[in-house]
């Protein structure tokens, strides 16, 4: 296992096909016994590996870098649920998948959906960022989407993994936004204050733009126990994560929403920050797009900065 720092690999079983460690931390074991609960995203839906590809070609970002990472590179999905992403990415190429979440259960489903579908490529990590296991400059492409807030301290969580992507390879970081998630935060307030009746639970359905749609039911279950009833959970702006890059040697690419106000594929991306204000009034929009109406999730994208000799 070559993925595993050398010092690590003792602590590790293969149990059927999961890379497992004892995961110790109280806050990560109070939120992955949450998803034991809530596998999320499910399979629901998802027959066939084809969908998952299907699913990826439909979103312009997750197409976009599909196309652009290409063959024979390494990726790790750091906090992958049950594996969709990874997955998705790993059909009909031949790079390297690590999917990697602290929830066995989830990781379970993964595995169980690449034997049915044949997909080999796929490595399936039970691990704690906070125990930095993986190899340092290991990978071409780290992806942390809807994580790092539910977990012990952003910053701290964003500084380990950015040591496990190469010079020039790409880190991508999925948060929920201060302003973009003001909806959400919204309907959760209306929840609460309705003592989370099941009232309130039509309601909040009635209100969340996700929920309106033709979902089954374990998929709406999975989505608003994410939403509404997750123990952990901390916004981010953009000048943040910003702020995390830079301290971490990685440089800013581009992000989702951008400060230039339209979509770049990663190819296009200058690194453009804009002002102050461009990125205050980006944020803003989010409020009125689906980034904002599904949970305010802004994405922001950096690549490795390569070291100096002096």
């Amino acid at each position: 296992m070559k993925i595993i720092k050398e010092a690590k690999r003792s602590q590790f079983k293969n149990e059927e096909g999961i890379f497992s460690s004892e995961i110790k931390g109280s806050t990560t074991l109070e939120v992955s016994e949450f998803y034991s609960g809530a596998p999320f995203p499910n399979y629901q839906g998802y027959e066939s590996a084809f969908v998952l590809e299907k699913i990826v070609s439909k979103n312009p970002f997750l197409n976009d870098l599909k196309n652009h990472i290409g063959f024979g590179k390494k990726f790790i999905e750091v906090g992958s649920g049950t594996c969709q992403l990874s997955l998705a990415f790993a059909a009909g190429t031949n790079n390297l998948l690590v999917a990697m979440d602290p929830t066995k259960e989830s990781l379970k489903l993964g595995k169980d959906f690449a034997r049915k579908n044949n997909i080999n490529n796929v490595v399936f990590l039970n691990s704690d960022i906070f125990d930095d296991v993986v190899q340092d400059s290991f990978f071409d492409v780290v992806w942390c989407s809807g994580v790092l807030h539910h977990t012990k301290d952003s910053k701290k969580g964003f500084e380990i993994i950015s040591k496990w992507v190469k010079e020039d390879g790409l880190i991508i970081i999925g948060v929920y936004n201060k302003i973009g998630r003001l909806r959400t935060n919204f309907r959760q307030v209306i929840y609460r204050i309705l003592k989370k009746s099941n009232f309130s639970i039509k309601l909040i359905s009635l209100l969340d733009p996700y929920l309106r749609r033709n979902l089954s039911e374990e998929k709406r279950r999975a989505w608003f126990l994410d939403q509404y009833e997750h123990p952990v959970e901390r916004k981010h702006s953009i000048d943040e994560v910003m702020n995390w890059f830079e301290d971490n040697s990685i440089s800013y690419l581009g992000s989702i929403p951008s400060p230039s106000f339209e979509f770049k594929k990663i190819s296009q991306m200058d690194g453009n920050k804009g002002l102050f204000i461009n990125r205050f009034f980006a944020q803003i929009t989010m409020l009125f797009s689906n980034l904002g109406g599904e949970g305010g999730l802004c994405i922001v994208v950096g690549k490795k900065m390569k070291k100096v000799d002096r």
